[in-house]
């Protein structure tokens, strides 16, 4: 009797010490991709309170802010897509925008201004002419790198982020969202360290049960 009451003490302890580590990896281990957003788009040249509309150049600023409370973030090459939305025709491409490569320090944010003046394919008069009917004028922004995770001094694999957004234009030529519009579509990662935390879990059980069965 006392052998069987020292070996579930036994097995109680393993299990609970189990729980502990799995959940200490669980939380060493989680991440959140980080929070893409622009949160301020301003085109002069569609700006109908403005006399003079020479200006071409377009002018944004996103903002990058890694929530993750005890890691830092390396980024690759930031690739900025910006394209023009219509109702007839499919996404017109008219520039390309490269961030180059930093580290984001943990609980961080870093805001990244951003100009550029669209190729030939943009046709200014046409989008002038949809701001003066107050028809929707919408210029999407798609961000792709891919990013690294730092945990202590341990750096993860490389993970894809590919998000985007669509920007409203307002009578005034900048967005007509006050707040910062979010740029959305990348995949969670949480869901894939909880897996190898899981698999963890399992090994360290099926040893424990082949050495004492």
């Amino acid at each position: 009797m006392e052998e069987s009451g020292g070996c579930c003490r036994c097995c109680f302890s393993f299990i609970f010490t189990l729980g502990l580590t799995a959940l200490f990896l669980w939380l060493s281990l989680r991440t959140s991709n980080p929070t893409c957003s622009i949160q301020s788009f301003y085109a002069p040249a569609l700006n109908q309170s403005l006399k003079a509309r020479d200006n071409t150049t377009i002018y944004f600023l996103l903002k990058l802010d890694n929530g993750n409370k005890d890691k830092g973030i390396y980024y690759d090459n930031i690739n900025l897509t910006v394209s023009y939305k219509t109702n007839v025709t499919p996404p017109i491409y008219i520039n390309n925008l490269t961030i180059h490569s930093f580290y984001q320090g943990h609980n961080k944010k870093a805001k990244k201004n951003q100009s550029f003046v669209p190729d030939a394919r943009f046709n200014w008069t046409a989008a002038n002419q949809s701001v003066a009917r107050n028809e929707s004028v919408i210029f999407r922004v798609d961000l792709a790198t891919a990013v690294r995770f730092k945990i202590i001094a341990w750096k993860t694999k490389r993970h894809r982020l590919v998000v985007g957004a669509d920007v409203e234009i307002n009578y005034e030529g900048a967005k007509k969202k006050k707040k910062g519009i979010k740029l959305s579509g990348g995949p969670k990662l949480l869901g894939f360290y909880s897996v190898q935390v899981g698999i963890l879990v399992n090994l360290l059980a099926l040893l424990f049960l082949n050495y004492y069965w």
